[in-house]
C-alpha cells in the first residue's frame, strides 16, 4: 500500500533499512515497490547508516517519477540485474470508437482490480494507448484481468518501452522573474498567484531534485529539477540577463 500519513511513512523508512541491511549481509539485490515523491523523499532522509550507500532509483525510463528502490551494487555483489520492471501497452480494442482515456481513467481501472499502488508505476498516454509500468510479479494478472477502461474494451500486452514510448524532450520557455525564488518561477511557469503558488509550499507539493521542499524562498539553481505535483515538472535552465525594468529573464525545460 502507497504510504500517505506519517505513520505508514515510518514504517516505509523502517522497511527501506531492512531489505539495505539484507541486501548487505546477504550479498543480493533486494527491492521496494514503486515510491511516490513523498515516499523517495522520506528515503533521501535517511541516514547513511541506515539506507548505506548503494542504491539505485529507477521507475522503467529516465522520464519516470515513480521509482523502484533497488539496494546492492554490480561493484559489490558481483553481476548486474534488471529492475523487476515491466511495460505493459493497453490499447483499445476499436481505437475509432474508443473513449478519450485519461491517466485517472487508467489508474482507476488497475486500482478496481484490487492492485497495490506500489506495483504501478508511471503511466503514459500516447493517442488512445497507455503505457504502464508495473512490477514484474504484477504483470501478469493485468494482462489477464485488465480489459475495460471506463467504456471502451482494451486489450494488453507487453511492450519495449525504448522503441514504442519515445524520450519526451521538455518544452523550453522563455520568462521574467523578479528574483529566482522558487515561489516566483512556480507561480510564473504555471500562471499562478504568489498566494496559490506558497500554498503549494505549505501543503509539501513541491520537490526540488527529488526532495520535498518547504522553503518558499528557496533560490533555484541552474540545472534543478522541481517537481509540482498536480502540475508537472521542470527543469530550471537559469537567468540571463537583467530586463531593462530590472526584472531577469530566465528560461526553463517544461514537460507537458
Amino acid at each position: 500500500m502507497a504510504a500517505e500519513s506519517g505513520k505508514e511513512l515510518q514504517q516505509l523508512r523502517k522497511r527501506m533499512a531492512e531489505l539495505s541491511r539484507k541486501s548487505y549481509e546477504h550479498n543480493i539485490y533486494t527491492y521496494t515497490g514503486f515510491l511516490g515523491m513523498a515516499e523517495q523523499d522520506v528515503f533521501y532522509g535517511m541516514p547513511v547508516e541506515e539506507k548505506g550507500e548503494e542504491y539505485l532509483l529507477f521507475g522503467g525510463t529516465q522520464d519516470c517519477e515513480r521509482r523502484m528502490l533497488r539496494f546492492g551494487s554490480k561493484e559489490s555483489i558481483g553481476y548486474e540485474e534488471d529492475f523487476p520492471i515491466v511495460c505493459l501497452a493497453v490499447r483499445p480494442l476499436m481505437e475509432k470508437f474508443a473513449d478519450s482515456m485519461t491517466h485517472r481513467d487508467f489508474l482507476g481501472a488497475l486500482m478496481n482490480l484490487g492492485i497495490d499502488r506500489s506495483a504501478v508505476g508511471d503511466i503514459f498516454i500516447k493517442g488512445k494507448t497507455a503505457y504502464i509500468f508495473c512490477t514484474e510479479k504484477i504483470a501478469p494478472y493485468i494482462v489477464e484481468n485488465l480489459n475495460k477502461v471506463k467504456h471502451t474494451d482494451v486489450k494488453c500486452s507487453p511492450a519495449d518501452a525504448g522503441k514504442e514510448l519515445p524520450v519526451k524532450e521538455p518544452e523550453e520557455i522563455h520568462f521574467t522573474v523578479a528574483s529566482e525564488r522558487a515561489d516566483g518561477i512556480v507561480a510564473k511557469i504555471y500562471h499562478l498567484s504568489r498566494n496559490q503558488s506558497l500554498e503549494l509550499f505549505r501543503e509539501k507539493k513541491i520537490y526540488v531534485n527529488g526532495r520535498v521542499n518547504e522553503n518558499n524562498s528557496y533560490v533555484i539553481k541552474s540545472g534543478d529539477t522541481v517537481s509540482v505535483r498536480g502540475y508537472g515538472r521542470f527543469v530550471y535552465y537559469g537567468a540571463g540577463h537583467e530586463t531593462k525594468k530590472g526584472k531577469w529573464s530566465a528560461a526553463a525545460g517544461v514537460y507537458r
